[in-house]
């Protein structure tokens, strides 16, 4: 297959010679040779890439979550280098000054917290604001293109990890994202979007010919992108959701946590293509580090059938039920959850505490009949 970055490099660049280039990328934007676009655009001869926009991570990928990233000179390319996770999320005027057009080229993971599709948005914002043209080089959705889950996002709950109405799982590619946010967004920004070649929806990452280039510091493959949808929720409680183990998003746990007792219970509930293991692990890094925790691995047994939004329901419903002493959703020190912010519900929280998720989850099959109507327009695969 080809990615949107193949194609352009073959023959959509010559559209665009003569106009000043701004690349919006980090290390996983790379060919099929995994060679890096920002090479790959410095070094071509019709191509004038006069600057660099880095996402959460960075440009180069060595920042952690949440950590604010400042602009730059890279020092391979000597082009500046703008953070667009520092002083602003959104290109400035003077952060577009010197560029014509702005290509986006990078690997989503396919969930809706994954932050670097609102920089996407965000930057087409300012493409519309200040009269650029904005380009999207189309990669897979590595968790396919089919499967929708969770809830759309309440309207007064919108933020960087979930600035538009669309499902936990969404099944679409950053350009088919990009064409919706741009006309049911309102966006209208000039917007084009380099299609991939060979792509077809059923496919997860793992069945192309594309090598993994993880996104992130925590998305080391394709079953952790494929339990993310679910298992992210766990980030706004104080049970461990795996960082600072070779797992995250895996590993489930805490110190007060019975591994053994833990698996035993969910196993019980037969949920559909997973299957928990007990274990024990020490996180080097945040909640709990250094500390023993007790849970469980949760294994994919079968993608197919696998939901993983009702898995990470049922795991928190299912620790705030056997460790009611313990469990809590964390506050800021304004009071507000973060869960919230995930979740994108003002009552998901109370729901998980009652025990009352199936209902829940009755009420999102309707948001996504929805959603799959709204999107229908924008699929380009």
């Amino acid at each position: 297959m080809k990615i949107g970055l193949d194609l352009f490099l073959e023959k959509d660049y010559q559209t665009f010679v003569g106009k000043r280039i701004g690349l919006l990328t980090n290390l996983t934007g790379v060919n099929g040779r995994l060679i890096p676009a920002i090479d790959l655009f410095h070094e071509h001869d019709g191509i004038e890439l006069t600057a660099l926009y880095g996402p959460e991570h960075g440009i180069r990928g060595d920042a952690k979550e949440g950590e604010e990233v400042a602009s730059s000179i890279d020092p391979y390319t000597g082009i500046p280098v703008f953070s667009l996770y520092g002083e602003t999320k959104k290109p400035t005027k003077e952060m577009l000054d010197s560029v014509d057009t702005i290509v986006f080229d990078l690997q989503d993971i396919g969930s809706r917290y994954f932050t670097y599709i609102y920089s996407m948005a965000y930057a087409m914002e300012a493409c519309a604001e200040y009269g650029k043209q904005f380009v999207v080089l189309d990669r897979p959705n590595p968790i396919s293109g089919i499967p929708m889950e969770g809830n759309l996002i309440e309207q007064d709950i919108r933020s960087f990890v979930g600035l538009y109405p669309i499902p936990n799982r969404h099944g679409m590619t950053v350009g088919e994202l990009a064409q919706f946010f741009n006309y049911e967004m309102g966006i209208h920004c000039n917007l084009t979007v380099i299609q991939m070649e060979g792509w077809d929806r059923s496919l997860y990452y793992d069945e192309t010919d594309l090598f993994w280039v993880p996104s992130s510091p925590n998305t080391t493959g394709v079953d952790m992108t494929i339990l993310y949808p679910g298992t992210c929720l766990i980030e706004g409680t104080n049970i461990s959701e795996g960082r600072g183990t070779t797992k995250p998003f895996e590993y489930i746990g805490a110190p007060f946590m019975d591994g053994y007792h833990f698996a035993r219970t969910f196993n019980d509930k037969k949920l559909p293509g997973v299957l928990a293991r007990p274990i024990s692990y020490r996180p080097n890094i945040q909640k709990y580090k250094g500390e023993v925790c007790e849970g469980v691995q949760l294994h994919i047994v079968d993608r197919h059938q696998f939901q993983s939004f009702q898995t990470g329901l049922t795991v928190l419903e299912l620790i705030a039920e056997m460790y009611p002493n313990n469990f809590r959703f964390n506050q800021n020190e304004t009071g507000k959850y973060f869960f919230d912010l995930l979740a994108g519900s003002s009552t998901l929280r109370e729901i998980i505490l009652k025990g009352k998720s199936q209902i829940f989850l009755e009420d999102c099959q309707k948001q996504l009949e929805q959603f799959a109507k709204q999107r229908g327009p924008y699929l380009l695969y």
